[in-house]
């Protein structure tokens, strides 16, 4: 395959939940350009609508409008998160500080993700939650009036650390919190520090000061950086030409990725950096190369967590075997991603093998040819149609449609950057 063509993809998944978030907790109306209208933003919004905020509908290429109250109001019914583990997650720490109490419910994959990790935090500080030591949805948040906390995550997460920041903010209380290994993307400190509040990383703590307030904003949300993961793997499997995705996130807490890719003698370069609602926001230009095999460290899976599916498979092209250690955070995902990028791998003729916490990757040459099971994960679909780029390649996705989570529309840009030879 020849690529070309200067690209865009939709807005960041991460920054448009939290910018629908913050928008509904400040009094007033704010504006959202470039949010992504995926199915797992518009449970955010559906679920705010319910909580009393006016939040317009979620449309491509629309601004989109929303009417805060200050504070969020009892729902009549349960809010319906769909698939979407940060809606739950970030939404179960908004709800913690008011006093009233609401269900959180979502589909059966969601059903399935933990939930003990947020609600533990949350409790300490002082919500309640029915049924008293549930893991899984649905749940019920008692809020309340909560304390300031001191927290050692468990694992390193942006959902738990966001959950509780805020959580933190809406209840005007200070935090402190660690992560065991490697940050994690840190979109809600940067969108905190914008507002006044001091969110600070001293000594291996993040330190959270109720100084700001949540005022009505206008803001542009920035290219999703997971989603040009997937142009970026594309490029380098043709076998000519270039492809550059534009006006995309750099956050250094979400592209680690490119840092392992450069292990692997991917030719990346990143530019036109400029700053937005304190994101640094670029361009990212990548073409063919012949890659090499890596050893991934577990203290850089918090920074690339979504990418790893990506990797696997840019991962079977390369020369020699890649090893992933410390990722079984990919086993309560969408799905078990860990088992299934294996398994899909040997699907297609690649040795493959998770062990524990630890994926194993062979790489080759022979043309990838199967069938893929993606459980509905968004990530393996994107991650399996790139690898059917490769010359060649026979490769099915069984359920192309569940894209659409993160990322609608994937297939015509994919489409999009291939040129005749």
């Amino acid at each position: 395959m020849i690529v070309g063509g200067i690209v865009r993809v939709p807005g960041d998944k991460s920054i448009t939940h939290r910018a629908l978030m913050l928008a509904a907790m400040a009094r007033g109306t704010s504006h959202i350009g470039g949010a992504l209208t995926s199915l797992d933003t518009r449970s955010t919004a559906g679920a705010l609508r319910r909580l009393g905020a006016g939040v317009s509908p979620l449309r491509a290429g629309g601004l989109v409008r929303v009417e805060g109250r200050g504070r969020l109001r009892r729902p009549e019914a349960p809010l319906d998160c769909g698939n979407s583990g940060t809606t739950a997650r970030l939404l179960a720490g908004l709800l913690a500080a008011h006093r009233f109490r609401a269900t959180l419910v979502g589909d059966r994959s969601l059903r399935r993700r933990p939930m003990r990790r947020v609600t533990e935090p949350l409790a300490a500080m002082g919500a309640a939650f029915d049924p008293p030591g549930a893991d899984t949805l649905p749940l019920t948040v008692r809020g309340g009036r909560l304390h300031a906390v001191r927290w050692d995550l468990p694992v390193s997460s942006a959902q738990i650390k966001a959950s509780i920041l805020l959580a933190a903010a809406a209840a005007g209380v200070s935090a402190s919190l660690r992560e065991p290994a490697g940050l994690s993307r840190d979109h809600t400190e940067r969108m905190l520090r914008a507002f006044g509040y001091g969110c600070e990383d001293r000594a291996g703590r993040i330190e959270f000061t109720p100084s700001g307030t949540i005022e009505p904003f206008d803001m542009q949300v920035p290219g999703d950086a997971s989603s040009a993961a997937f142009l970026v793997g594309a490029a380098l499997l043709a076998e000519g030409g270039e492809v550059a995705v534009a006006d995309v996130g750099v956050n250094p807490t979400r592209s680690a990725y490119l840092a392992v890719l450069e292990r692997m003698g991917a030719r990346v370069e990143v530019g036109g950096i400029e700053d937005r609602f304190g994101e640094p926001v670029g361009r990212i230009t990548a073409g063919p190369a012949r890659l090499f095999a890596t050893e991934v460290a577990g203290g850089e899976i918090a920074g690339l967590v979504d990418e790893v599916p990506l990797l696997a498979v840019l991962a079977s092209r390369a020369e020699g075997e890649t090893v992933f250690r410390e990722v079984g955070e990919l086993r309560v995902k969408e799905s078990d991603r860990l088992a299934l990028v294996a398994a899909n791998l040997r699907a297609l003729g690649t040795r493959a093998e998770a062990v524990g916490d630890t994926l194993h990757v062979e790489g080759g040459d022979a043309p990838p040819r199967g069938r893929v099971t993606t459980a509905g994960d968004h990530r393996l679909a994107m991650a399996f149609a790139v690898l059917g780029t490769v010359r060649g390649a026979r490769v099915t996705v069984d359920d192309p449609g569940c894209v659409a989570v993160s990322f609608p529309g994937f297939p015509a840009v994919l489409r999009s950057i291939r040129r005749r030879a």
